[in-house]
């Protein structure tokens, strides 16, 4: 089934990675996701000291969270991706796993960098919005 969620581009904004807006019909089912974390079976951090290892894992976080909502990565209407770093290299080396998992279904997103994320040796956190019609 097809995605309802609507990207929208913005011709007179700059050419970013990403759609600058979206939308979903009024009848679609809103799913806030938690925060996605880099977190095995038993809870540890996975891939520490590795921006892009620990983004992959969140990917896979997301992807299984929204299956248990009945959803996909192409139900989701944006992003936020979390890099404990100040450093931008960092930051776009987790954004870069991020955006390579979305593909042609190039959401709105935000890339912030932060101080300290809530686990153990956590760099990066990855939340979204899902939209779905039933």
């Amino acid at each position: 089934m097809p995605s309802s969620v609507q990207l929208i581009r913005a011709t007179t904004l700059s050419n970013a990675e990403y759609a600058y807006a979206a939308t979903a019909p009024k009848d679609a089912r809103l799913i806030f996701l938690a925060g996605s974390c880099p977190l095995d079976d038993n809870g540890t951090t996975v891939a520490v000291g590795d921006y892009a290892g620990q983004a992959a894992a969140c990917v896979e976080t997301m992807k299984h969270a929204l299956a248990a909502a009945g959803a996909t990565i192409e139900d989701v209407i944006s992003t936020r991706v979390l890099v404990a770093s100040s450093t931008r290299t960092d930051l776009v080396a987790a954004w870069k796993v991020v955006r390579d998992a979305f593909g042609e279904h190039d959401v709105p997103s935000t890339l912030i960098g932060v101080t300290v994320l809530g686990y153990d040796d956590q760099l990066v956190e990855l939340e979204v919005v899902a939209a779905v019609v039933d």
